[in-house]
């Protein structure tokens, strides 16, 4: 874990060293990390928003060889093969391995109770709008599928939600990325990415305990 988050926060000198290390296999690795982080289910905290901003950002230092359009297609491409594997993954398995012991052991029972909420208020919609959230987008597919959306409504939302994230993410780290001030300051950049980017996972929580207090019966 300490390795991860070492990984995260100082994720532009990790990557340069990617880079000069595997040259143009930096393209796949990339592209694995993407889509193992949803489509692998128990991998949730695998980097995603600071991993594309730092990406995008080195594509736009000439320096590097960096190929920004290679890096949109792929980025494109992981989360939605991602999201559809781990849905399929939960469409097949998905009781049986919420009943196994190792699976709990992995992963933790709140997470999905967390997420199986987060689906029952926004429905297929919720997707989408997990795309920005760390960790309950992991969980997202798998619930949905456990729920019985149909696949041709969850690949709609899919596509739409990785649209979205690609562009944001890329597109900030793209054209904001090289900037002396971030350049200075990248590690504390990181930080308030997975800091806004956790916000509405915590509120969620936030709202799910005191919700689940109100409805406590008094003694």
């Amino acid at each position: 874990m300490a390795n991860l988050i070492d990984f995260v926060l100082h994720i532009d000198s990790h990557l340069v060293n990617i880079v000069n290390n595997f040259g143009g296999w930096t393209y796949l690795i990339l592209f694995i990390i993407i889509f193992v982080e949803t489509g692998a289910v128990v991998l949730p905290f695998l980097p995603g928003d600071s991993l594309l901003f730092a990406a995008a950002a080195l594509a736009a230092n000439p320096d590097y060889g960096l190929n920004i359009w290679i890096f949109l297609s792929l980025f494109l491409a992981a989360p939605i093969l991602g999201d559809s594997t781990n849905f399929m993954i939960g469409h097949f398995l998905g009781n049986k391995l919420k009943s196994a012991s190792r699976f709990q052991k992995v992963v933790k029972p709140e997470y999905l109770e967390r997420t199986e909420k987060f689906f029952e208020k926004h429905g297929a919609m919720s997707i989408t709008l997990a795309r920005f959230m760390p960790i309950i987008r992991t969980f997202a597919p798998f619930i949905a599928a456990g729920s019985g959306l149909k696949y041709n409504n969850f690949i709609k939302h899919n596509v739409i939600g990785a649209i979205a994230w690609v562009a944001l993410c890329c597109g900030a780290g793209y054209f904001f990325g090289n900037m002396p001030f971030v350049k200075e300051h990248f590690s504390m950049i990181i930080i308030g990415i997975i800091i806004i980017s956790l916000i509405p996972a915590i509120v969620g929580i936030i709202k799910g305990s005191s919700e689940s207090s109100n409805s406590e019966p008094d003694e």
